[in-house]
Parts: structure tokens; sequence; C-alpha cells
């Protein structure tokens, strides 16, 4: 397996796959990390929550984080990490077009809307089911890959353990 650093490009052309991820965010110094669904357009990710505990924490303190990972196999998978700034969309003329634009990229992605809806449909108290439509800006990404080792062509190196060597040669 051969793992590599991805450029920045590289990163943002994997978030175009992106659905489930990991949003890290912190009130009174103290983390809170869950799963969300987000969408990336441009130079954010959009996303959709009721109200609740991570949209008190980034009104709180907007610095947040999202892990996102594509695994494949053990020996093929890809991991990203974005720094972020949280930024709510009201539910004003102001933001009507992002908010759109949040809507419909998020609507593209399978079950979007379930945990937002499971949270609110799980409460003892009913309540009046009033999206909070976010979206944060990418200030930083990072990201690695990892790849299966390609198998070299030609005869087994010299000097291999017996054992290795045996497999090698009926292999070539």
């Amino acid at each position: 397996m051969v793992v590599s650093e991805m450029t920045e490009d590289e990163c943002r052309l994997a978030l175009s796959d992106v659905t489930l991820c990991r949003l890290a965010c912190a009130q009174a110094g103290q983390p809170y990390v869950v799963p969300v669904y987000l969408a990336y357009h441009c130079n954010y990710l959009y996303g959709f929550s009721p109200e609740g505990k991570k949209i008190e924490c980034m009104r709180a303190n907007p610095l947040v984080c999202v892990e996102i990972e594509d695994v494949k196999s053990v020996e093929e998978w890809t991991t990203l990490i974005v720094f972020g700034t949280y930024e709510e969309l009201l539910d004003t003329g102001e933001y009507e077009t992002m908010r759109l634009l949040a809507h419909e990229l998020l609507r593209k992605r399978a079950v979007w809307w379930q945990p937002a809806w499971v949270a609110v449909t799980n409460t003892k108290q009913a309540k009046t089911f009033s999206p909070v439509f976010y979206r944060i800006r990418i200030d930083r990404i990072t990201g690695h890959q990892a790849a299966r080792e390609p198998i070299p062509l030609g005869s087994p190196p010299a000097g291999q353990p017996g054992l290795l060597r045996r497999v090698l040669r009926q292999i070539w």
C-alpha cells in the first residue's frame, strides 16, 4: 500500500462525492462530534439540521472541522480534513438564493433529510419543524489517500525468503 498526501485540487475533487461526514464543533471548551450529510459546491459544504446541540455549538463558536473518509478497502482509502467557518443561512430574503441552492444540492443525496427528521420525530414534545440551513466556508483542506502498490513485472527479486520466493515464482 502506498499512502500519499493529496494536493488541494485533489482534495476538492474528492469533495464532490462526499455525503456522510463527521462534523466537529465546540462550545465552552467542550468538543462535540456528530455525523452529518453535507454537499460540496464551490468553496462551501452545505448542510441542514433542526435546532439542537450542533447548531447551538456552531452559533457560539463558528470554527468547525469536518472529517470525511471514503474506504474502499484496507489498502484503498481517502481521508479529508476540512477546517472551516460556520455560516447560517437565515430564513430571510437575503439568504433565499443560498437556501435554495443548499436544498437543491442536498436533495440529490439519498436520505439527506433523515437525521434531522428523526431527531424531530423522536422528541418527547412535538415541535414545529423549522430547518436550519447552513454552510461551512472551507478555510483549509488536507487529505491523504492510499492505493494498492503495483505488483512489479518480470522475475522475482533476488534474496527473497524461501516461502515468499516460491510464491512469487508461481505468480511469474
